[in-house]
């Protein structure tokens, strides 16, 4: 087996890449909101905290109850127990990767974990 992982993803309202590239450490997922729409449910998590990478379009995110504005080249992190919510702009679609690590699991950087 290959020491990596390729896959190509079409613009899907949302692709999980946890099956597809095999991941071990990691939960991403690519997510795509239509203008208008929201994801439609409130969640946290037990463990994980999400990183979420916004790369086109505008919308917001609720947690715990706070609006933040988001843009595309926005970066965020959510703490695993805050209660969170996306939308995307009335007149603009959202597009943006979700990186889900367990909280407090990074052992190293890449100086430190590389291996030359």
């Amino acid at each position: 087996m290959a020491n990596f992982s390729k896959v190509s993803v079409p613009a899907d309202a949302r692709t999980e890449l946890h099956d597809k590239l095999s991941l071990t450490g990691a939960e991403i997922s690519i997510n795509n909101l239509p203008a208008g729409a929201g994801v439609p449910f409130v969640h946290a998590h037990k463990h994980n905290e999400e990183i979420y990478a916004i790369l086109s379009g505008k919308g917001r995110v609720v947690i715990d109850g706070e609006t933040v504005e988001l843009t595309a080249g926005d970066w965020l992190r959510i703490s695993p127990a805050a209660k969170r919510q996306f939308f995307a702009a009335e007149d603009t679609a959202i597009s943006f990767i979700c990186i889900q690590v367990r909280e407090n699991s990074l052992e190293g950087y890449t100086k430190d974990d590389a291996v030359l």
